[in-house]
């Protein structure tokens, strides 16, 4: 299974996590996260979704944003190297940002988002069929550029995560990822944590309970 598919079965499951009715009735609650309400966080969730729309400028004439001539496509580890909400404080402007943006995306209620966030998936099946995984994508928000795979990646990892967040939130169970899917998250989450904690404190997490390190969190 490709990379787009993958995403593609993740970012479904996305959609209708959004379009359940326990969202829509917990709205204005507070969400698993501090300082962000269930709408908050629905609204972060669906913008892992409407960012790939962005990336592919559904709608317009090219499949992909095209980078500036002088971006070249930064590996996917050296994203998360330079990405600037990790290990920022709660209170710190880059997470009080995203909170924020993710409360905007929301303002209009559940069924708007949710209505959107269908929307959007719907073209991104026909949009991604015509694209490489290895064409770039230029994220504004960075300043640099991705692979189209290394990015769809990176939205999958969000989708997880907050899939969880927002299942966890509204007394849902958690449905488990696409295997593929997973299978992609998983590598990416244990290289970011290996490189955090180091290689012997990830095996002695999974494979030694007696030796295991307190904490083995990749971002």
């Amino acid at each position: 299974m490709s990379v787009v598919e993958a995403y593609l079965g993740a970012a479904g499951q996305g959609v209708a996590l959004l379009e359940a009715p326990e969202v829509a009735t917990a709205w204005e609650q507070p969400s698993a996260l501090a300082k962000m309400t269930v709408g908050g966080l629905a609204g972060h969730l669906a913008y892992q979704i409407l960012s790939v729309s962005s990336a592919l400028q559904v709608g317009a004439n090219s499949a992909l944003q095209e980078a500036p001539a002088q971006e070249v496509p930064i590996p996917l580890l050296e994203h998360y190297a330079r990405a600037a909400w990790i290990d920022t404080p709660l209170d710190g402007e880059v997470n009080a940002g995203i909170r924020a943006k993710g409360e905007g995306i929301a303002s209009q209620g559940s069924l708007w988002l949710a209505e959107l966030a269908r929307t959007s998936f719907v073209e991104q099946r026909t949009k991604l069929a015509e694209c490489a995984g290895d064409q770039p994508v230029f994220m504004p928000q960075t300043g640099w550029a991705l692979r189209l795979d290394d990015f769809l990646v990176t939205r999958m990892l969000e989708l997880a995560v907050h899939m969880d967040d927002l299942a966890v939130s509204v007394g849902l169970a958690v449905q488990e990822l696409p295997e593929e899917a997973f299978d992609l998250v998983l590598v990416l989450l244990a290289r970011l944590a290996a490189r955090r904690h180091g290689q012997a404190a990830l095996l002695r997490a999974l494979a030694r309970l007696e030796r295991a390190p307190a904490a083995i969190n990749a971002i």
